[in-house]
C-alpha cells in the first residue's frame, strides 16, 4: 500500500510540473531580464512553506552568481525591511496571493520603488495584480490526499526557482570558476 501511495504522490507532483511547464510564458523571460538588470540584491520573501522554498531559491540564486537574500515576511514588518535598498528587486511568494503577512510587506516594498516579481497560484489575486511581473504556479491538485498540505504547489515553486536561477546564471555567463569561488567547500569544491 505504501509503495502504491508513494508512486501516486510522485505522479501527482510530476503532473504539477507538467502544468508549470505549460503555464510558463513570456513573464519568465521578463523576470530573468528584470533580475539580470538588478544592481542590488534579489530579496526573496514569503512565509510558511512558501518561505522555506523561498530560502532555498535565495540560496540557489546566491550560489549561481546573483546576490540574493531571504527576508521572512513576518520579520520584515518588525524592522527587517531595513535590508532592502534602492537597487534591489523583490520576489514575493504566496500560493494564494492573499497571505496577510506577505501583503503587509508588499506596500513598503512598493513605496521604496522596488520592482516586484509575484509568484502565486492565483493570477487574479492581490499579490499577482500588484506585482510588476507575475509567475503562475497554479496546480490542479496537491499530492496530499486531503488536498490541504502544500505539496505539489511547493514542488512547482521550487522548480520554478531553480529555472530562474539557472536561466539568470546563463544570462550572466556565470562560469565554473565563479561557481567555485562561491562554493569552495565540500565535494563540489573538491571537484572544482
Amino acid at each position: 500500500m505504501s509503495l502504491k501511495t508513494g508512486k501516486q504522490i510522485i505522479q501527482t507532483e510530476i503532473n504539477a510540473l507538467k502544468e508549470l511547464l505549460s503555464n510558463l510564458d513570456d513573464s519568465f523571460e521578463k523576470t530573468v531580464t528584470l533580475l539580470g538588470r538588478c544592481n542590488g540584491k534579489i530579496i526573496v520573501t514569503g512565509v510558511g512553506k512558501s518561505g522555506i522554498v523561498g530560502q532555498k531559491i535565495a540560496a540557489t540564486l546566491s550560489s549561481t552568481g546573483s546576490r540574493a537574500v531571504f527576508l521572512h515576511a513576518s520579520e520584515a514588518v518588525h524592522g527587517d525591511l531595513g535590508i532592502i535598498a534602492e537597487n534591489d528587486v523583490a520576489i514575493v511568494i504566496s500560493y494564494s496571493g492573499e497571505t496577510a503577512e506577505v501583503l503587509n510587506v508588499l506596500a513598503p516594498i512598493k513605496r521604496r520603488g522596488i520592482p516586484v516579481v509575484s509568484i502565486t497560484g492565483s493570477p487574479e489575486s492581490t499579490l499577482a495584480k500588484k506585482g510588476d511581473v507575475h509567475l503562475d504556479i497554479m496546480v490542479r491538485k496537491e499530492s496530499d490526499p486531503l488536498g490541504l498540505a502544500p505539496t505539489s504547489s511547493k514542488t512547482a515553486t521550487l522548480v520554478l526557482g531553480d529555472a530562474l536561477a539557472i536561466a539568470l546564471s546563463q544570462a550572466k555567463n556565470f562560469t565554473r570558476e565563479e561557481f567555485h569561488q562561491f562554493h569552495p567547500g565540500g565535494s563540489l569544491g573538491k571537484k572544482l
